[in-house]
């Protein structure tokens, strides 16, 4: 009993200084931000890195569970001849909900897991500590530009995924199950709200944080070699996946059942 003790101490005070280590980088990174030099360059390249090379993996994984959902959801309505709301489960469902945490998803593990090995090999090979001997702050070069970077690109991603899933929606609807372009896009539009989009672009913004913070925390508290940036890498992506469903689950329940 008192070795279980001991050990469900020590995992408490990890969890209390992990979060705390976390939200101190937090804290640094919003103090930093609108600190001159802006240094737009680095930040127009980790936008290129963040999104335009996620691109084709986002538009595979969207629009395949766009023709999934369509495909599921044929299964069972087409006993009911309800075959027309189709479209609107399609949309709603990629809107609201799968559009923003595949595509979370999708950038924790290629970009999260890219940031840490990048900072951690930095770290490991005392890089973070040549920049602090040069009178450069780490955080305000290396975490701010991927920091703002996500914020932007994120978003942007969460849109282009939900289109590619309604388009998934779209080509299972129209040639193969029979329903009219007409009567598809009528019920993939008219129903939705503008609450359904917006909700799904703040819990993007909110993921953005989660990757880049998890990220760039574990990559720049990396220590141990070769082997210990291949478990941060990993501990960042776990952590970050566990948070984004987590934060999801915590944003749906607000948006959509306490502020209605």
């Amino acid at each position: 009993m008192k070795r279980f003790l001991e050990m469900l101490g020590r995992r408490f005070m990890e969890f209390i200084r992990y979060a705390g280590g976390v939200s101190i980088l937090m804290g640094q990174t919003l103090f930093w931000i609108p600190i001159p030099p802006l240094r737009r360059r680095q930040i127009l390249e980790q936008m290129a890195k963040i999104g335009v090379d996620s691109l084709p993996i986002v538009f595979l994984i969207s629009l395949f569970t766009g023709m999934v959902l369509a495909l599921q959801s044929a299964y069972q309505m087409q006993r009911f001849s309800a075959e027309m709301y189709i479209a609107s489960l399609v949309a709603f469902s990629m809107t609201r909900e799968l559009g923003p945490v595949l595509t979370a998803l999708i950038v924790a593990g290629r970009v999260g897991a890219s940031i840490t090995a990048e900072l951690g090999t930095m770290k490991v090979t005392e890089q973070i500590d040549a920049l602090e001997t040069l009178a450069t702050n780490p955080v305000k070069y290396l975490v701010t530009p991927r920091f703002i970077a996500l914020l932007i690109m994120l978003p942007l991603l969460t849109i282009y995924s939900d289109v590619m899933g309604i388009l998934g929606g779209y080509v299972i609807g129209v040639y193969k199950l029979n329903i009219s372009h007409a009567m598809y896009m009528k019920n993939t539009w008219d129903p939705l709200r503008y609450k359904d989009l917006f909700t799904g672009l703040i819990k993007s913004f909110f993921f953005a944080v989660i990757v880049c913070i998890v990220a760039c925390y574990e990559g720049m508290t990396a220590e141990g070699g070769a082997e210990g940036v291949g478990r941060s890498t990993t501990a960042s992506v776990v952590v970050s996946f566990i948070l984004i469903i987590a934060s999801d689950c915590f944003f749906t329940a607000l948006f959509y059942f306490v502020a209605k």
